[in-house]
């Protein structure tokens, strides 16, 4: 038995009908049979109907689906609802797949957070990695829903820093985030909802506080910020929003930025009091400060970056018996954790900061610090790869090493009042010491830069609350210039 509906213009096309996927051609001339059995051990049970006359055919593995299908199109038969001639579907059929191909994907924080990460990790360094996970991890304190289950902040970020890295795809969590990832799993709010200004508004609080309610370093701002933006670039790029929330949203409140603080800067005496403090560090017999004296010494007198001089080899170093030498810098082994490094260990190792990875940076150093490497070497060697400051056990020379000896020596070399304040508080303080030192020494910002490894405005920016004692001079280099002398100086 069969069902027909005729139309009085059987065939004709779709012209007063907005196009689904090209020109089609309708008809409402349709007939639809009941179900029957082919032979077929995947799909016995097949519908058949037709289109202006041209026979359509679907099979399936059960009768229930095929009535089901049946249905579908005897419904749309009865209404009267146009089939296109080529496929055999209804044109409402035909519109919501449209629709649904047109309608911009909206992944859930949680999944797009997976799936950015997937895109950028194989081109980024481990430090890169674990910066951008934070960020991703932050916002995902904006980005979930709340109540009374819901995990507390550390276990959100926590739990966040795990997912998005991509060997933790197809694993499951361990038991202590097994909760927490289930909740954002489904409860993540979609990228959508970064159109909402209060949700807008919690990200940049996010961003800009830590989980305690203060307000997070500038330093640590400009970071999470950084990585939120560059997530932002890809989601535009995929098309899941037409522009980055946060375009023109700046941090509350007055900030000082980057620059670096003055009281954190050592005077000489200081700075040689620290070194020998570092020297007695430890017994005798394990050595432990002694054998980072010139380690501490390299950020002092060159400038180095932590990272740098833990990469630091024999074979790139100059050091004369007399005079100036150089060290030419050319890899650093900063310290990511084992879960953002290819290698598996929690030291990458790379190329210097914001440079090529082939490039290298020649810095001259000064008689003291030749003197000091060649004492270093003399006592301790290097390791078995050329490095000259490692481990007790030759190994990479980590940072809670580092900075532990340090954290020992500054009550040693400095007095109570000094010891609780911010002077020297970082060995970093040490390399924005000597940064300093070389601009009040009146070096040009372009020969501090490129010694230091920065731009030229970076230095500026940094380092310009820290230089003085140059007022006098500038001014008199003004008067020369001018051709002001004693005369004009007598007249006023």
């Amino acid at each position: 038995m069969t069902y027909r509906k005729t139309s009085t213009t059987p065939g004709a096309r779709n012209s007063g009908r907005p196009p689904v996927s090209g020109d089609l051609i309708l008809s409402t001339d349709v007939r639809v049979w009941k179900v029957s059995q082919v032979r077929s051990k995947k799909a016995p049970y097949q519908i058949r109907w037709t289109v202006a006359g041209k026979v359509k055919a679907a099979s399936f593995a059960t009768v229930a689906l095929a009535e089901s299908r049946r249905s579908e199109l005897w419904q749309a038969m009865r209404k009267g609802e146009a089939f296109d001639v080529a496929s055999g579907l209804p044109e409402s059929e035909l519109r919501a797949a449209a629709a649904k191909e047109n309608e911009k994907p909206d992944p859930s924080w949680w999944d797009f957070s997976r799936e950015y990460m997937a895109s950028r990790w194989r081109m980024a360094a481990a430090k890169t990695r674990e910066g951008l996970a934070d960020s991703l991890a932050t916002v995902a304190l904006a980005m979930a829903e709340g109540g009374k289950k819901a995990p507390a902040p550390e276990e959100t970020r926590l739990a966040m820093r795990w997912a998005v890295v991509p060997a933790h795809q197809d694993e499951e969590p361990p038991p202590e985030l097994v909760t927490a990832c289930a909740w954002l799993r489904t409860r993540s709010l979609p990228l959508s909802a970064l159109t909402d200004p209060k949700v807008v508004r919690d990200v940049q609080y996010r961003l800009s506080f830590k989980l305690d309610d203060t307000p997070a370093a500038g330093e640590t701002y400009k970071r999470r910020r950084r990585g939120f933006n560059t997530a932002m670039e890809y989601a535009i790029e995929r098309g899941y929003l037409e522009e980055n929330p946060l375009a023109g949203v700046k941090r509350a409140g007055s900030t000082k930025g980057d620059a670096v603080d003055p009281r954190v800067l050592v005077n000489a005496v200081q700075g040689e009091q620290l070194l020998t403090a570092v020297s007695y560090v430890g017994s005798v017999h394990r050595n432990r400060g002694r054998r980072l004296v010139a380690f501490f010494a390299c950020q002092m007198y060159a400038a180095m970056r932590p990272a740098e001089a833990v990469g630091l080899r024999e074979k790139d170093c100059y050091l004369p018996e007399k005079g100036w030498g150089t060290l030419t810098l050319k890899e650093t082994r900063p310290v990511s954790g084992k879960r953002w490094t290819d290698s598996g260990q929690r030291h990458d190792k790379r190329g210097l900061k914001s440079r090529e990875s082939k490039a290298d940076r020649p810095v001259p150093i000064p008689p003291l610090l030749v003197a000091m490497l060649r004492a270093h070497i003399a006592e301790f060697g290097t390791a078995k790869d050329g490095r000259l400051f490692s481990n007790e056990r030759g190994g990479v020379l980590g940072t809670s090493s580092y900075w532990r000896v340090w954290q020992e020596a500054r009550p040693i070399a400095l007095p109570p009042d000094k010891v609780e304040s911010p002077l020297a508080h970082r060995p970093y303080d040490l390399r924005h010491t000597c940064i300093t030192n070389w601009l009040n020494a009146g070096v040009p910002v372009a020969e501090v830069a490129r010694r230091a490894g920065n731009s030229p405005e970076v230095i500026h920016r940094r380092y310009e609350g820290c230089i003085d004692g140059h007022e006098e001079l500038n001014n008199k280099k003004i008067e020369a210039a001018m051709g002001w002398g004693k005369e004009t100086e007598e007249r006023a």
